[in-house]
């Protein structure tokens, strides 16, 4: 049985990386699972002339992912406290928290898209009011609006990063109220949540990205071998997407050991099985 503590940035990523390759299998099989439909509608829509031509499908693809992506997160996070708390990780309970988790989930994913969409809105009209206004002096200032404006948006983004984690592990009065708890305890660390985030993000998202330049590479010469690394490309999330859920996992367990002495006990009782 381990025991939580607090962690440097660093050793969140070595501790998830150690959990991801000793339940690798699992993992891959949560994948598959949580990710199918939208591996599939993106094969589709990559053979089928890309996302501009189907631009609805796209769109559903999308949102596929993106909730997909939180029942896998939350099938990660059942896995991960069960290695902490000494049980044998199975797929049935992933699969079980997942299912029992995934209203919640999706109207604060939800919330979050939207949140997020209105901040980059706010932003972008900032900029364009103020650059359109002012003409040369307003294109510095335009400039300068907008490193700003992104400042801010990465800070609400990190602020909100455990809000999935929040959902799953904790019994709330409603499922918006995560938006303000992930905001308490990332409070004074926003910059290692974002540090987190960057590190994860290179190491999931250049993988597929190489392949699919490959991929692209052989469009004009070889469409077969094209439409192989295309293929490729859209299946290499299954086996890297449960990263991102397994460093923000320890994040959140780091967060609480910093600010409440967040236990082994406390969490074998928010997932009711102590």
């Amino acid at each position: 049985m381990a025991d939580l503590r607090p962690m440097e940035l660093g050793e969140i990523l070595d501790g998830a990386f150690t959990l991801y390759k000793r339940h690798f299998g699992l993992f891959l099989r949560l994948g598959i699972v949580a990710l199918w439909l939208p591996i599939a509608l993106q094969v589709y829509i990559q053979l089928a002339g890309g996302p501009v031509q189907h631009l609805w499908v796209a769109l559903f693809w999308y949102l596929a992912q993106y909730f997909a992506g939180l029942f896998l997160t939350a099938g990660v996070i059942r896995v991960i406290s069960d290695t902490y708390l000494g049980r044998e990780a199975k797929l049935g309970d992933a699969l079980a928290l997942g299912a029992a988790k995934i209203v919640p989930l999706c109207l604060v994913g939800l919330g979050k898209i939207i949140l997020l969409v209105l901040v980059s809105a706010a932003i972008g009209l900032l900029v364009g009011v103020s650059t359109g206004l002012l003409h040369g002096a307003g294109i510095l200032l335009g400039i300068v609006l907008a490193c700003l404006g992104a400042w801010f948006f990465f800070f609400v983004l990190c602020g909100y990063g455990v809000t999935t984690q929040v959902v799953v592990l904790e019994e709330l009065d409603g499922a918006f109220d995560s938006f303000g708890r992930s905001w308490e305890l990332t409070r004074g660390l926003k910059g290692k949540v974002f540090g987190l985030y960057v590190v994860t993000f290179i190491i999931t998202l250049v993988p597929a990205a190489a392949v699919g330049a490959v991929g692209g590479y052989f469009t004009l010469t070889n469409s077969g071998v094209s439409q192989v690394f295309t293929v490729f490309a859209a299946l290499l999330p299954i086996a890297l997407a449960p990263i991102l859920p397994c460093v923000f996992t320890l994040m959140y367990y780091d967060l609480r050991v910093r600010r409440e002495a967040f236990d082994l006990q406390l969490l074998g009782q928010q997932l009711g099985i102590v």
